[in-house]
């Protein structure tokens, strides 16, 4: 399972990424935008972890990238905030699967991740 996470935060990025390597997933860390939107144009992803609170913006930019370059890519938005509490995000992005609070423990976002990423991987074959 290849995975994209797209953090600000590195130490917090780090923190998921190990939780992630330790269930066999690839896993590559971007801190925003640009480098995000790089890294997907040049390699496809099964799942991606998406702040949307990242700190130069543009999330739903990579969001948007991901769905038009690689449609079957699953996207788990993470954020501080309670602004898309409602369920809203899921009416903003085509490929959302999920949208945790930032506090969610990384073994609970590494199973989430798992789930989405076993499925993406299971249609593909």
């Amino acid at each position: 399972m290849r995975v994209l996470i797209v953090e600000s935060n590195q130490d917090l990025g780090g923190i998921w990424k190990q939780h992630l390597e330790r269930q066999d997933a690839e896993v590559r860390l971007m801190d925003g935008e640009e480098s995000a939107v790089r890294y997907l144009t040049e390699s496809a992803v099964d799942v991606i972890v998406l702040n949307l609170d990242l700190a130069r913006g543009g999330a739903l930019t990579v969001a948007d990238f991901a769905a038009y370059r690689h449609p079957d890519a699953k996207v788990i938005f993470v954020t501080a905030s309670s602004f898309f509490s409602d369920g809203s995000i899921f009416a903003h992005s085509a490929n959302a699967c999920a949208c945790l609070s930032a506090q969610t423990a990384p073994e609970d976002l590494a199973t989430l991740v798992s789930y989405h990423g076993q499925a993406g991987t299971a249609a593909a074959e």
